[in-house]
């Protein structure tokens, strides 16, 4: 009895070991995928800033010493949309982080769930894509615009989001800006709150009653905060939100809100 009891701690041990293996190799295989996706599709669509039809800065501050008024002199991100919307036409936008790795195409769909299990070229794959919430107007932008991406560990996808709660990046005002293209114009956010925090869904909200929810709103993101930026928000911002998973548990939540500052229409 001993020895069968033995022998059966032994093929389940090697069964499990390989099942891990396994899953390690896909998630190298898939990781090794996304790669080669994104350098695909990232090769050569960057094109050098138009000629915009109009340009805007977006709700000046009142206070002076907002780095804003450094921030809104940065040439944005201008990219060719052409050619990702004919690799996928649910492309509706590219972003870049300063600071971070990201720098991928964004696409959006009528859920939430496909981009999370489906790269940029919609084959399966475990890393997923960077993906516009459905709810979200990716034309005129709403009060609040997210973006979701996986953590993932070797800092594909938003994996190089979790710099953010780390002082070495917090405390580097060269890292408060996020680029995002769309076919229609180019934008430039200024950042005001990163933090992490457990699953919730209270920093996902699009709509709002009023402006003083709004700003309620704003309020708790800022009082969230790492770091005591210099940027203000009120109800005339527009924020985007980016949310990615702090570990691969998924317990926790890494999170960055920045305001709308400049835009030029393409």
């Amino acid at each position: 009895m001993k020895k069968n009891l033995y022998l059966i701690l032994i093929c389940l041990s090697i069964m499990i070991a390989s099942f891990s293996l396994y899953k390690i190799f896909l998630w190298i295989l898939d990781s090794h995928k996304v790669n080669t996706i994104q350098k695909e599709v990232t090769q050569e669509i960057i094109i050098p800033e138009e000629t915009p039809i109009h340009t805007e800065n977006i709700n000046p501050p009142e206070n002076t010493s907002d780095d804003y008024w450094d921030y809104i002199k940065m040439d944005l991100l201008s990219v060719d949309f052409n050619e990702l919307k004919e690799k996928n036409p649910d492309t509706v936008g590219f972003i870049k982080v300063n600071g971070t790795n990201i720098n991928y195409p964004v696409v959006q769909t009528d859920n939430n769930d496909y981009y999370l299990d489906h790269a940029f070229d919609k084959t399966y794959n475990s890393a997923g894509w960077i993906f516009a919430d459905y709810r979200n107007n990716m034309v005129d932008f709403d009060k609040n615009t997210i973006i979701y991406g996986h953590g993932r560990l070797n800092n594909t996808m938003f994996g190089s989001l979790k710099n953010i709660i780390n002082s070495d990046w917090y405390n580097n005002k060269d890292n408060y800006i996020v680029k995002f293209s769309t076919p229609k114009e180019n934008t430039l956010w200024q950042v005001f709150s990163v933090y992490s925090i457990n699953v919730e869904s209270y920093y996902l909200k699009t709509k709002f009653n009023s402006d003083e929810e709004y700003q309620a709103f704003l309020n708790t993101l800022k009082s969230r905060s790492k770091k005591n930026f210099s940027a203000s928000v009120n109800s005339g911002d527009k924020i985007i939100t980016l949310s990615t998973c702090k570990d691969v548990a998924g317990s926790g939540r890494v999170v960055m809100h920045a305001k709308l500052i400049k835009k030029e229409t393409r």
